[in-house]
C-alpha cells in the first residue's frame, strides 16, 4: 500500500518531469521556426542557380550537366539518408527507415547517413552505414554538414564509380509531422532539365559566360545539391522537432491524467489517516473514561 510519503515523492516527480517536458515543447516550437525560415531563405539561392542552369542549357545544351565522374560508373547507386541523433520524437526514425529500405536494392549500394538513430536502425536492418554523420545542433551548423556530404558525393562519383545518388528524409506536411520523401541528387533529373530549357527567360538577353563551359556547369549542379541537401536537411530537422513536439505534447496529457490521478489517492489517502488517527483519539479517550 502507497503511503503518503510515497505519494508525496511520485507528486513531486510528476512535477518535475512536467516541467521538462514543457521545456522540451517549447524549445521544439522554436526550432521548428527557425529551421523553416532556414529554408524559406534558400529560396532565393535556389532561383540563382536555376537561372545559371537555365543559361548554361540556353547556351551550350545538357553537356556537362553532371559532376565529373557521375554517370560514367558501373551504375553503382548510393543512397543517403537523414534521420535524428536524440530520441523522444515518436516514430521519426522507424517511418524513414523504413521508407530508406524500400528503396534499397539487393545489389551493392553506398550508403550515407546523418542522424545515429536512424543509422542504429539500418544497421540493426543488415544495411550499416558507409558513411556517418551527425546532425548540428542549430540552423548555423547545416551549411558545414552540406559541404561535407557533397565531399562524400564527390567522392562517391569519382572513386566508387557511382552513377545515380539518393536522398531520402522526412518532412513536415500538413497535419502529418513526418512524411518520408526522397530526392534525386545525381544525374540531374531528366523532367527537371527539360522543364529548365522550355521555361521562359525573365530578361531581354542571356548573359554572357565567359568560364569554361563544363566548369561553369560543374559548378552549377555543386550549387544545386547544396540547396537541395540543405533544403532537406532544414526540412527533417523541423521535421523532428514537430515529432517530437507531438510526443511531448501526448506526454504531457498522460502526465496530466497520472498528475490527477496521484493526487486524488494522495487526497483519499490523507483523509483515511486523518479519520484513523481520529478513531485513535476518540478509541483512546473512551479507553480512559472507561478506566474513570
Amino acid at each position: 500500500m502507497e503511503t503518503l510519503e510515497s505519494l508525496s515523492d511520485a507528486l513531486e516527480t510528476t512535477g518535475d518531469i512536467q516541467s521538462i517536458v514543457r521545456t522540451m515543447k517549447a524549445l521544439s516550437s522554436v526550432s521548428i521556426r527557425q529551421y523553416e525560415r532556414a529554408e524559406e531563405a534558400m529560396a532565393s539561392y535556389a532561383r540563382t542557380v536555376e537561372l545559371g542552369l537555365m543559361a548554361g542549357l540556353r547556351s551550350h545544351g545538357a553537356a556537362g550537366l553532371i559532376l565529373p565522374g557521375a554517370g560514367g560508373g558501373s551504375g553503382r547507386a548510393a543512397l543517403i539518408v537523414i534521420g535524428s541523433d536524440r530520441g523522444l520524437c515518436g516514430g521519426y526514425n522507424d517511418r524513414i527507415t523504413r521508407f530508406a529500405l524500400s528503396r534499397m536494392s539487393d545489389g551493392p549500394m553506398l550508403l550515407g547517413v546523418a542522424g545515429m538513430r536512424a543509422a542504429a536502425r539500418l544497421e540493426a536492418a543488415g544495411r550499416p552505414a558507409d558513411v556517418l554523420r551527425t546532425l548540428p545542433g542549430s540552423v548555423e551548423g547545416l551549411s558545414r554538414l552540406v559541404q561535407s556530404l557533397i565531399v562524400e558525393v564527390d567522392r562517391w562519383t569519382r572513386v566508387e564509380g557511382v552513377g545515380e545518388v539518393w536522398l531520402v528524409h522526412n518532412r513536415r506536411e500538413g497535419r502529418v509531422a513526418a512524411k518520408p520523401q526522397a530526392h534525386r541528387l545525381l544525374p540531374l533529373p531528366g523532367s527537371y532539365l527539360r522543364k529548365l530549357a522550355q521555361a521562359d527567360w525573365p530578361g531581354r538577353s542571356l548573359p554572357l559566360i565567359r568560364t569554361e563551359r563544363r566548369q561553369m556547369m560543374s559548378w552549377l549542379v555543386q550549387q544545386r545539391l547544396f540547396v537541395v541537401i540543405y533544403r532537406a536537411l532544414a526540412e527533417a530537422m523541423a521535421s523532428e522537432h514537430a515529432s517530437r513536439l507531438a510526443a511531448m505534447q501526448a506526454a504531457e496529457r498522460n502526465i496530466e491524467e497520472r498528475r490527477d490521478d496521484l493526487q486524488q489517492l494522495y487526497r483519499q489517502r490523507r483523509q483515511e489517516t486523518i479519520t484513523r488517527e481520529l478513531l485513535d483519539v476518540v478509541s483512546g479517550f473512551e479507553a480512559v473514561r472507561s478506566a474513570d
